[in-house]
């Protein structure tokens, strides 16, 4: 076996989050059946995460993973490749042998990059199957807690009779956080002006200097502050309220409105239907263990488990929703 590369030896490959660095061998590991699933996985199974190491979708990458090793026989390895919004994992993927063995996550820029990334060197929907959508993360609208208003009735009023004083901020441009409040202003007929920020922290930082007056962000990520008085919740976006939790959500003012960042697993599209089958229905009995499922809500996130033609009409769904407020909103990646 050849020594890995410079460039594959900087990668961060875990071994179902156990922390030892492979040798990729899973490359060179036989392949799958190729005319249906057979006694799949017959070899390592990478998973791609294209994203950093940390956070809730992380965690809940590595509890699958782990669960998956145990159920097949076969080692499931973590791989992160982030990067370019995901699209360097992405198109790892897209590129990837077609015989089940590399398949990989995915989040909202999944669908969102189409529209707002124009060099993408991988087709969304020709070169790749969804799988399962996971889970969708819950988000949220916090403000400072000396804000004028506590309900998101009284925040669109407030906004409506000082247009253009209110500011808002974003763990970046483009980011789902950032697309649902174009929205949200778009259909409820208020403007405020946008502060994108390289990630969750600086935003937090800036509400709670009183800079801001309000941020949109991954409710697990702002609930902390929320319960130590720190920051106000205004409401959540998702269609209804979070299990065990008491905040309103957007809909229950603007009825129809809802905002989620999606989080799935997909794979080359020339993968066996057989295959894309196995792996969907072995997720989904992951998923229905009352203890995963608790272990994934804990993260901030409602458990779908939906099949492949779900997730890829609605990861369609989304790339036209998306394109359009991306348009309307003249966003640009950074």
């Amino acid at each position: 076996m050849k020594p890995l590369l410079p460039s594959q030896d900087r990668r961060l490959l875990l071994l179902a989050g156990s922390g030892l660095a492979l040798s990729g061998f899973a490359a060179a590991a036989p392949s799958a059946s190729a005319g249906g699933a057979g006694d799949y996985p017959k070899a390592p199974v990478k998973l791609i995460v294209p994203f950093a190491p940390g956070g809730p979708t992380d965690t809940v990458a590595r509890l699958i993973s782990l669960k998956l090793q145990e159920m097949w026989g076969q080692p499931v390895l973590v791989d992160y490749k982030p990067g370019a919004g995901t699209a360097i994992g992405v198109d790892f993927v897209a590129k990837a042998p077609a015989d089940g063995l590399t398949f990989g996550m995915v989040n909202s820029s999944f669908a969102v990059n189409p529209s707002l990334r124009k060099s993408l060197p991988y087709d969304t929907v020709k070169d790749l199957a969804g799988i399962t959508q996971i889970a969708n993360l819950q988000l949220a609208i916090v403000a400072r807690p000396d804000a004028p208003f506590s309900t998101l009735a009284e925040l669109v009023a407030y906004a409506k009779k000082n247009p253009g004083k209110l500011s808002y901020g974003t763990p970046g441009a483009g980011s789902t956080t950032h697309l649902g409040a174009e929205l949200l202003k778009r259909e409820a007929g208020f403007d405020m002006l946008h502060a994108p920020f390289k990630g969750s922290a600086p935003a937090h930082t800036e509400l709670l200097g009183g800079r801001l007056d309000l941020v949109f962000d991954p409710f697990l990520s702002v609930l902390p502050y929320v319960k130590a008085g720190r920051m106000k919740m205004i409401a959540t976006l998702g269609e209804k309220r979070l299990p065990g939790y008491g905040y309103p959500t957007v809909a229950e003012t603007l009825p129809g409105f809802h905002v989620s960042a999606l989080l799935g697993f997909v794979a080359p599209r020339a993968t066996p239907p057989a295959v894309v089958a196995k792996i969907q229905a072995d997720t989904a009995k992951v998923l229905r263990d009352p203890e995963m499922r608790h272990r994934v809500e804990e993260q901030g996130m409602e458990v779908v488990a939906s099949t492949p033609a779900q997730f890829d009409a609605f990861v369609q769904s989304e790339m036209k929703r998306w394109s359009r407020v991306i348009a309307e909103a003249g966003i640009q990646a950074e």
